[in-house]
């Protein structure tokens, strides 16, 4: 990679042992770099939204904040390939910049006047296509930030910076709304991820081992580099069973934890503030997960505690639907965030450590793929067959499926003696 650092003054070498992710000053400012882009990001889609519904119908507003999903799912997997060929590095960078103009031009125009809903459907489909590219590489740069060692450490504070961007961002963006409309929100998005940049070009890359620092040959085309990942993943004994395992437990996951949940709490009569609480709970769970791999930086035996987390999390969220009050509920929504949210870092950990660094953003375009463009297939799917068969039978079907991730991956050897580097 080009952007690799050449020099034991710039950058530590591969047999410098790691220091802990969390006392690393280089993996701290990736880490706020993270987290402030995706401050931003919650707060563009707040504005989106509500400067959708004010320009719109419903329907209307629905397919400009749904238009962005189409260059995403369409394009990542290109975007892993840039990524690779590039370097993670250079195209995060240049990901974040490009937002971060387009989204404070965009509200200098609705500072100064009303467009309507095309230019926010150009500012979807913008935001959409960068998506696949940034998202690729956001998974390809711990590798070359800190050691292997760490990367499960890593994982957990990325979660981390999730967890705090999903709290404070919306919120935020509400009083940006509140204060001075949809292009008061989209400004203080695009400051946010403003505030990235300077960070990532802070970031210094660590020196690769020599088998693991070869970038697809410039020789080839992007082409035969995609190919190419796609092949490295379906033959990897960790990497192919576990892609499986994800897109298995993904498609069971986010119907029920999505529109479900909505439904679920409407025949409950537990209203808007009720979801809230179950939603709240889930996210405890998943950020005390996220919060375990930071303080542990290893759990033993990651492949079987990955594959073993998926099965109760998939009985818990079953078990939601059957819930016979909201306190029950809530403690249920919980026990499916911790147990969803450990299988997903370990999951994630494991992409990162199996990995060849020289493939990580196409193996993680290919698991972006799975998760953001087959698995929210199952919301409309879920609501529909909600509104036939009821919450209960769709839910246990969804924890079902959740479930098989998890016997894939165990009936997988390579899945399941799977280590994190110690």
């Amino acid at each position: 990679m080009s952007e690799v650092a050449t020099s034991a003054t710039d950058a530590p070498t591969a047999t410098t042992v790691s220091p802990p992710a969390h006392r690393d000053p280089n993996v701290l400012r990736w880490v706020a770099a993270y987290t402030a882009s995706m401050l931003g990001d919650t707060v563009f889609f707040l504005a989106l939204s509500w400067a959708a519904v004010q320009n719109g119908s419903p329907a209307q507003a629905g397919i400009v904040t749904a238009v962005s999903a189409v260059p995403r799912a369409l394009l990542m997997l290109g975007g892993g390939v840039v990524a690779d060929r590039f370097g993670p590095r250079r195209v995060v960078i240049g990901s974040d910049a490009v937002r971060c103009v387009t989204v404070l031009t965009v509200a200098a125009v609705l500072f100064t006047a009303d467009p309507g809903l095309w230019l926010l459907a150009l500012l979807a489909v913008v935001f959409g296509t960068v998506d696949a590219v940034f998202l690729p590489a956001v998974g390809a740069l711990p590798a070359r930030i800190t050691g292997k060692d760490q990367l499960a450490r890593v994982q957990g504070m990325r979660g981390l910076g999730i967890r705090f961007a999903a709290v404070v961002g919306a919120p935020l963006g509400g009083l940006g709304v509140a204060a001075g409309g949809a292009a008061a929100a989209f400004a203080c998005a695009g400051l946010l991820i403003a505030v990235s940049v300077p960070l990532l070009i802070s970031v210094r890359m660590r020196e690769l081992p020599p088998d693991d620092a070869e970038a697809p040959a410039r020789d080839t085309t992007a082409w035969r580099d995609l190919v190419g990942g796609l092949r490295y993943v379906r033959r990897h004994r960790v990497l192919g069973p576990l892609m499986v395992a994800i897109a298995l437990g993904d498609l069971g996951f986010v119907g029920p934890l999505n529109v479900g949940l909505t439904l679920l709490a409407d025949e409950r009569g537990w209203g808007a503030a009720g979801m809230g609480w179950v939603l709240a709970g889930f996210g405890t769970g998943a950020g005390t997960a996220a919060l375990l791999l930071t303080v542990r930086g290893r759990v033993p035996r990651a492949g079987y505690a990955a594959a073993g987390a998926i099965i109760p999390g998939a009985v818990a969220i079953g078990a939601l639907a059957h819930a016979p009050g909201l306190p029950v509920a809530v403690g249920t929504a919980v026990a499916v965030g911790l147990l969803t949210g450990l299988s997903g870092a370990l999951c994630g950990a494991l992409l990162q450590t199996q990995s060849e660094p020289a493939y990580l953003g196409r193996v993680t375009a290919v698991a972006g793929i799975v998760s953001l463009g087959f698995a929210p297939l199952s919301m409309p799917l879920s609501a529909a067959a909600i509104g036939v068969w009821g919450t209960g039978p769709v839910f246990a079907v969804s924890a079902a499926v959740c479930a098989l991730g998890g016997v894939v991956a165990l009936c997988a050897p390579g899945v399941r003696q799977a280590e994190l580097p110690g």
